[in-house]
């Protein structure tokens, strides 16, 4: 299924295909704060629609995962890195997309405060 996604002002937008069925929430100390429900998607499967110059990202830890968000009002649409095996990822916040019963998704907690 093909999914619609913004920034709250709507200087990005996006759109991200595939099987919306479950999102982590992930207890670290950036996402915590977010709030975010985040999908897991290839990153080939986002396609920016507008305002891929114009976002800014953040990088804390690691390293390892770029939390990308719109300098104008500040929401974190999405996060890209990479899996395991080196495979391009994007981390969609479930929140930023249009149209979705956040409700009717299953919620995996993720232990990230303890990595």
């Amino acid at each position: 299924m093909k999914y619609q996604g913004s920034c709250h002002c709507g200087q990005v937008a996006f759109e991200v295909e595939g099987d919306l069925n479950s999102v982590m929430s992930c207890n670290c100390s950036m996402c915590q704060r977010k709030g975010s429900l985040m999908w897991f998607v290839p990153r080939a499967n986002l396609h920016m629609l507008r305002g891929d110059r114009a976002l800014s990202s953040y990088t804390f830890n690691k390293h390892v995962i770029q939390h990308k968000f719109c300098p104008t009002c500040g929401i974190h649409p999405f996060g890209e890195g990479v899996d395991a095996s080196g495979n391009a990822m994007a981390a969609i916040n479930a929140r930023c997309l249009d149209d979705v019963d956040l409700a009717a998704l299953s919620v995996n907690h993720f232990d990230g405060r303890s990595r």
